[in-house]
C-alpha cells in the first residue's frame, strides 16, 4: 500500500504512538495516507479506536515482522 508520509514509531509505547499520529496527521490533507510502524502490539486496537473517534478510515494493519506493525490511515476529517 503506498502512504503519503511513513511516520516511524519504532520502540515506542503506548501512548506515543497515537500521540504522534495524530500530531502527523494534522499536517496532512483530506484523502492522504499516513503510514504508522510501531513495535507495540497495542496499536491494533488504540488505532482502531482512534480512527472511530477521529473520523479517520483505517485501511489496513500489516504485521511485517514479528512485533512489527505497520498501520494505514486515510484522513478523512477536515480539522484533524
Amino acid at each position: 500500500m503506498k502512504a503519503d508520509f511513513t511516520l516511524d514509531c519504532y520502540g515506542l509505547l503506548c501512548p506515543m504512538p497515537i500521540f504522534k499520529a495524530s500530531q502527523k496527521i494534522k499536517e496532512l490533507e483530506a484523502g492522504q495516507v499516513l503510514e504508522i510502524i510501531a513495535t507495540d502490539d497495542g496499536i491494533k486496537s488504540d488505532i482502531k479506536a482512534w480512527c472511530e473517534k477521529t473520523g479517520n478510515e483505517l485501511l489496513k494493519i500489516d504485521e511485517v515482522d514479528d512485533g512489527e506493525y505497520h498501520t494505514y490511515v486515510r484522513k478523512l476529517a477536515s480539522d484533524e
